[in-house]
């Protein structure tokens, strides 16, 4: 459906990394099709109004990923978008809780949210009829494995390897978090190389590399914008209902997921995620 056509009134989506590039851009296009948008971020950006609400929260710490997933009144929510991300800085970067930051913000606090949430997820609708549904926004289909084996990059870090295993991990929720988190359906996004300010880390924020690299993507990649008046209709569509493990590409094309990522990976991929999370949170004390 054209996103002209979509009439979101009466719908409801929260969105977990909402305050700023393709998160924030979904957001706002929801807001005008008429929908009420809950936003997760760090700095509220937009004004309020009647059909928004903002939750402040800081993604990199994990206890905050597990109150977020506790406070957030998503009992009569259609769908729950995770597009919090950043990408591993060139050296090592650990958060308190003693987690690469990458995995912190990119992954490991979406499974907190998720499995904090999912339950509640769309218990209190109205409409029963469809599972209310949680899109994870990552590089799902690219072929990325991850190393279960060194999730936190402990034994061998670069960036590369530190953010696929982010990348890893958001396909693992997709195609086992149905099972392992049920109640919502669960579906991958793959939104390709837009311009946004994930690669600061990377390269440096406001370095000339940075910019260069930004003005060139600028000018080849679609703009943040035109990615949510094209997903957008996604999130809602009729035709996804009674299906889960689904993954759309960066023109809402369903797309495969990667060789080798199977329902039995998934799940260890998922177990010994939930194993650093623990940790991370002091043997699940917060929990």
């Amino acid at each position: 459906m054209p996103v002209e056509q979509l009439n979101l009134a009466g719908r409801r989506l929260t969105v977990v990394g909402g305050t700023n590039g393709l998160g924030r851009a979904l957001a706002n296009e929801a807001l005008r099709r008429g929908a009420h948008v809950t936003v997760v971020g760090r700095t509220l950006r937009d004004p309020a109004s009647a059909r928004f609400t903002f939750l402040a929260a800081d993604l990199s710490s994990m206890r905050e990923a597990v109150r977020v997933g506790r406070e957030l009144e998503v009992e009569n929510h259609d769908v729950l978008l995770l597009t919090t991300g950043v990408f591993a800085a060139k050296t090592r970067a650990e958060t308190p809780e003693g987690v690469e930051r990458d995995m912190a913000v990119s992954y490991l606090s979406r499974l907190a949210i998720v499995r904090e949430a999912a339950a509640r997820l769309g218990a209190d609708r109205v409409d029963q009829s469809s599972a209310a549904r949680v899109f994870v926004m990552g590089s799902p289909g690219w072929g990325e494995l991850g190393r279960v084996a060194d999730l936190n990059s402990e034994r061998h870090y670069t960036a590369m390897a530190a953010h696929g295993n982010t990348l890893a991990g958001n396909e693992a929720l997709v195609i086992a978090g149905g099972q392992r988190f049920p109640g919502p359906a669960y579906f991958g996004l793959a939104p390709g190389v837009i311009r946004t300010g994930i690669r600061a880390d990377l390269l440096g924020e406001g370095s000339a590399v940075h910019r260069a690299t930004e003005a060139v993507i600028g000018l080849l990649a679609q703009t943040p914008q035109e990615y949510a008046r094209r997903l957008l209709p996604v999130l809602f569509a009729s035709g996804l209902e009674g299906r889960s493990g689904e993954m759309f590409g960066y023109r809402g094309n369903a797309i495969h997921p990667s060789r080798g990522f199977d329902l039995g990976y998934a799940n260890l991929f998922l177990a010994e995620s939930e194993a650093l999370l623990d940790r991370a949170l002091g043997a699940g004390s917060a929990r």
